[in-house]
């Protein structure tokens, strides 16, 4: 697997997670998610619905590089809700996703590793109805050429197979493709060729 192009994240399907203690309820919620907007919207949802709990803390992580991240304790004692929530993200490697955590508080107080344990646990169960997918990094080509290449354009088209995103054809034709990241140079090359006849 060449790490630099595929990443592991979950379809759209909604995953859902529960774990109880001491009368404290915790139900978990992850989402396939692509932008903070996504996110914000999600969270004010979120808050929305269960406007009678205690907390509502969340992890997210964004990209195919894995930078870009945040995990919010909502209240919560530092580190105990939204750093457990986001070790379950990390440990199972994915990405462009976001949890939820709503607690109900039961009335007893679990102490921070109590609270670890449950966020730890809620996160896991709702990745663990999550369907996990492994996504390919696809990076965008643009080539401009005469018409008179169609054929030959279209020959490497079909040995390659990337996606075709957009074609306009006039006296210059461009045509927009996607391909798999570790593969764009290949196809930048070959299409080069051609510009230069060789």
């Amino acid at each position: 697997m060449n790490v630099t192009d595929e990443f592991k994240t979950i379809t759209n399907k909604i995953g859902e997670g529960y774990y109880s203690e001491k009368r404290s309820k915790f139900l978990a919620f992850s989402h396939h998610v692509t932008s903070i907007e996504e996110i914000t919207e999600l969270l004010a949802h979120y808050r929305k619905k269960y406007y009678d709990a205690r907390h509502v803390c969340y992890a997210y992580m964004l990209g195919y590089e894995r930078t870009n991240f945040r995990a919010n304790d909502d209240g919560e004692p530092s580190s105990t809700a939204g750093k457990p929530i986001l070790g379950q993200i990390n440990s199972n490697e994915l990405t462009d996703i976001l949890i939820v955590v709503v607690r109900y508080y039961g009335g007893v107080n679990l102490g921070t590793g109590g609270l670890i344990v449950a966020y730890k646990s809620a996160a896991a169960d709702a990745i663990n109805n999550s369907e996990v997918v492994i996504e390919q990094v696809e990076e965008e080509v643009i080539y401009n050429f005469n018409y008179i290449m169609m054929n030959d354009v279209m020959k490497i088209i079909k040995e390659m197979s990337p996606r075709i995103i957009s074609q306009t054809y006039d006296n210059t034709c461009e045509i927009k493709l996607s391909i798999r990241k570790s593969e764009a140079d290949m196809l930048r090359s070959k299409l080069k060729k051609l510009s230069f006849g060789i």
